[in-house]
């Protein structure tokens, strides 16, 4: 099976058809449902205390989990002076807080399943933007906790996936700001990054890529 968290928008809903699309067993982690998820367990991992539960029911499918794909996260564009406790609380809790506990709870099983990790960050995890501050800081965490989880499982089977995508069409500006958002031409299709992201895994075990940076093309 593969496990996907928040398989029911975005990145991740196109990550989840791809895999239901290859007859895989898909497992959604998200407040909503997934259109592609034969399981969907249906909690906010932005609140810690729903971790336990998740990490059950998952353990309790009794199947080995291919993978972990840890799609889930929130933007933010405040800028400094205007920076508040409640957004960054929101984004730590929901882009590295959650992502830090499930692999902790799920520890043994991945262990035991040779579980491939992937987590999601982005190139604002690599580089600086103008007001981007808390976003950035929580990207740059996703890499390093991925960086970590590397180092923990040197020597076994499980490989560790940073991946961080450019600018791609989401509704990730519009969720953050309430206003509709106009992507050019520039912008990388969910899709193809989507695509990206599956055939890194699907890449025999013995080849390992640590890292992933997708960018979108300057053309002039």
């Amino acid at each position: 099976m593969i496990v996907i968290t928040g398989a029911s928008d975005g990145l991740g809903l196109q990550v989840a058809k791809l895999y239901k699309e290859a007859g895989k067993r898909v497992i959604n982690i998200s407040r909503r449902e997934s259109a592609y998820a034969e399981v969907n367990i249906c909690y906010s991992l932005a609140e810690p205390q729903n971790i336990v539960t998740i990490a059950k029911e998952i353990e309790d499918l009794d199947e080995p989990m291919e993978a972990l794909i840890n799609c889930l996260g929130v933007f933010s564009n405040q800028s400094l002076g205007e920076i508040t406790t409640e957004e960054v609380s929101r984004l730590m809790s929901t882009n590295i807080e959650s992502i830090i506990l499930l692999v902790s709870a799920l520890h043994e099983k991945i262990v035991t399943d040779e579980s491939d990790i992937v987590n999601v960050s982005s190139t604002a995890g690599i580089n600086g933007y103008k007001d981007q501050a808390v976003y950035g800081a929580s990207k740059w965490a996703v890499r390093g906790f991925s960086k970590n989880l590397q180092e923990e499982f040197s020597g076994k089977r499980n490989r560790i996936v940073s991946f961080c995508p450019g600018g791609f069409k989401s509704k990730l500006f519009e969720k953050a700001t309430g206003v509709a958002f106009v992507h050019d031409a520039s912008w990388m299709e969910t899709e193809s990054v989507a695509l990206a992201l599956k055939q890194t895994l699907d890449l025999p075990k013995n080849i390992e890529i640590s890292e992933i940076v997708l960018n979108r093309k300057k053309i002039t």
